[in-house]
């Protein structure tokens, strides 16, 4: 009799979820492996329940330690992201040199506006996918580029320096659909 987890699956999505769990089985860190390539199989690049269920079932992890791992690390994802991933800095140096202005910007510049808006600037770390999910914006506390403040991401890529304009042409060369927009 198959779970409730296992049927919310699709069979190539249990045949993944069990290569991960067979290649990673006696390692240390091995559910941290699992869970890295789920998300990484995953179209929207995050973790659905139902997968972290059924990596309950096959690894016998309580699931709320399945949980706790995926929600604890900053890399793992249990919402959908979006096409396209901004990184604002919140540090220190980058936040005196106008990186919440740049992300107030951003925000704006990508549909996120009023309330929505307003708790995302008081919020201290932020993981925000747009309706149409092409950008997913996030925060984080310090990239340790403070030389180069203020610092921001864009699909894994440090950009030093950033201005406004210089991000809002990034975002343009996204939404046109060029990885590589000037900076």
């Amino acid at each position: 009799m198959d779970s409730a987890a296992s049927q919310a699956l699709d069979a190539g999505d249990k045949l993944m979820i069990d290569q991960a769990v067979a290649s990673t089985a006696g390692h240390p860190g091995a559910l941290l492996g699992i869970l890295e390539t789920v998300q990484a199989a995953n179209a929207h690049k995050f973790l659905p329940m139902e997968a972290l269920r059924y990596i309950a079932e096959k690894t016998a992890i309580p699931p709320a330690r399945i949980f706790s791992a995926a929600s604890f690390y900053a890399l793992f994802n249990l919402t959908p992201q979006g096409d396209n991933l901004i990184c604002v800095c919140r540090g220190t140096a980058c936040h005196t040199r106008g990186s919440r202005d740049l992300l107030q910007k951003l925000c704006l510049d990508l549909g996120v506006s009023g309330d929505e808006l307003d708790e995302t600037l008081k919020a201290d770390k932020l993981a925000l996918t747009t309706r149409d999910r092409r950008f997913t914006i996030r925060t984080v506390a310090c990239f340790g580029q403070c030389a180069l403040a203020p610092v921001v991401e864009v699909n894994h890529r440090i950009l030093s320096h950033v201005t406004e304009r210089g991000l809002q042409r990034e975002v343009k060369g996204l939404l046109k659909g060029g990885s590589d927009a000037a900076h």
